[in-house]
């Protein structure tokens, strides 16, 4: 009885697979051919991001080289043309080398002073690098040119975004002490007064931070 069972189940198998052959070999043409796809766009990625991050090495040793310190430096026709170059570099590549040319962008644009253009390339830096960890330092830099124009709500919202990713930012007690800063300076008591206890909370083995916040806590109490 068992025996019979077993090929009966067989031949429903073979049965099925004869009478359904034409469209199994379809679906299984279709997976090799999806497979085949997929590896040949793996294949072209990574060719593509290999040259990227070769053209994003030689434009980075090109920036290097400049040795810029002053703003008179980052004003100089050797500067226009690698900052033309590097924007356009950065406006047409993703992934790590295209956020890597626009922090390049946002370091000539700040060392300009030229501080809106500045927060927009740091701002697409943060956007290209939110899955690496450029992505917090582009924030925390969008927010300090947004501070150099003035912009303290929206600085505080960028240091808020940079200390809110998935990624750690290694100046993250600073970022936090800086909303605070931001917070009193708008006048903004009792926003200053819970970013500052939050460095007591989250950063107690940082003697400096702890400081720091634990002195404008105690100017916010006597006023």
């Amino acid at each position: 009885m068992h025996n019979n069972e077993n090929q009966s189940a067989a031949e429903k198998i073979n049965n099925f697979i004869t009478n359904n052959r034409k469209a199994i070999f379809t679906v299984i043409c279709i997976i090799i051919a999806a497979f085949a796809v997929l590896i040949t766009y793996l294949a072209i990625s990574d060719s593509i991001n290999k040259k990227a991050i070769t053209v994003m090495d030689e434009l980075n040793g090109k920036y290097d080289d400049l040795s810029l310190n002053s703003e008179e430096d980052y004003n100089t026709p050797d500067v226009d043309t690698l900052l033309a170059e590097v924007k356009n570099f950065a406006e047409k590549t993703g992934g790590f080398a295209g956020t890597k040319a626009w922090t390049i962008v946002g370091q000539i644009y700040s060392g300009r002073k030229d501080w809106a253009n500045a927060q927009e390339a740091w701002l697409s830096a943060a956007k290209k690098g939110n899955k690496t960890y450029l992505g917090p330092v582009a924030l925390y830099n969008a927010a300090a040119a947004a501070e150099e124009q003035g912009n303290l709500e929206q600085a505080i919202e960028l240091l808020e975004k940079c200390l809110a990713g998935k990624f750690e930012f290694p100046a993250a007690p600073h970022a936090q002490f800086s909303i605070g800063r931001l917070h009193e300076t708008l006048g903004n008591k009792t926003a200053a007064t819970e970013a500052y206890r939050v460095i007591l909370i989250k950063w107690p083995q940082i003697p400096l931070w702890q400081n720091l916040a634990r002195s404008r806590l105690a100017v916010i109490e006597e006023k």
